[in-house]
Formats: C-alpha cells, structure tokens, sequence
C-alpha cells in the first residue's frame, strides 16, 4: 500500500503550497508552503506546521505567538498540489504583522491599499523574541 503523501505532488525542493482557511468564515488566511514532515506533523496532531524557506526550518505556527491553527480538515486539490486546511484560528491573527489574514491588502484606485486593521501591534506580540 502506498503512502498518502506519495499522493501529493511535491515540487523540486520537496514543497506543496498550503492555503489556511478560516473553517467559520471561508476566509484565506494565509498561503505557506510544507513539505512531507510538516505535512505528516499536521495530520499527526491537528494543528498546522509548515516548512520556513527563509529561515530553512520546520516551524509550528503560532509556536511564539501563541496563535495556533487547529487542523479541522486537509484537503487536497485534484492536480495533488496543492493543500488546503480549513482551520480554527487562535486568537484570531494569522499574520505575523498582527492583522486576522495575511490578505490585509486590496487592489483598488490603482493600487494597494491596507483595509484590514492591526490587532494586535507584532511588538506585543512577538515580545519574547
């Protein structure tokens, strides 16, 4: 029998994209990468991990902040690559810049502009660094 993350297609660094969705709301949260560890880790536990490629590392999310995101289903697109996990977001911040989604920014009057407000300041909530 063959392994479920043989089923996924991994790129040529060994990565799938993972999109986190608000498992209330449908909203995207945030889109991070995994590789086979990650992966496996997330379905072993419930709570999402991800591979960092600027730091080169395994990292739990929210293992600082504080704001883990448990796991309520995985999802796998039907090319095999890409994830997608509905989520329950703790303490309501995905993004390290303390707003609710990474996606705080829409394209409008011909250009970017920020519509989501910050939370939480990141210095409140990466203090411990």
């Amino acid at each position: 029998m063959s392994d479920w993350l043989d089923e996924v297609k991994w790129d040529d660094k060994g990565l799938v994209a993972a999109v986190a969705q608000d498992a209330a709301s449908g909203r995207v949260l945030m889109v991070a990468w995994m590789n086979r560890d990650s992966l496996r880790l997330t379905a072993e536990t419930g709570v999402a991990h991800y591979w960092s490629r600027s730091r080169g590392k395994l990292w739990k999310k929210g293992e600082e902040s504080g704001h883990l995101q448990t796991v309520r289903e995985l999802r796998l697109d039907c090319d095999g690559d890409v994830i997608v996990m509905q989520i329950e977001q703790a303490g309501g911040i995905a993004c390290h810049t303390g707003r609710e989604s990474c996606f705080y920014r829409r394209f409008q009057n011909g250009g970017w502009e920020t519509v989501d407000a910050v939370l939480k300041a990141p210095d409140r909530i990466y203090s411990a660094r």
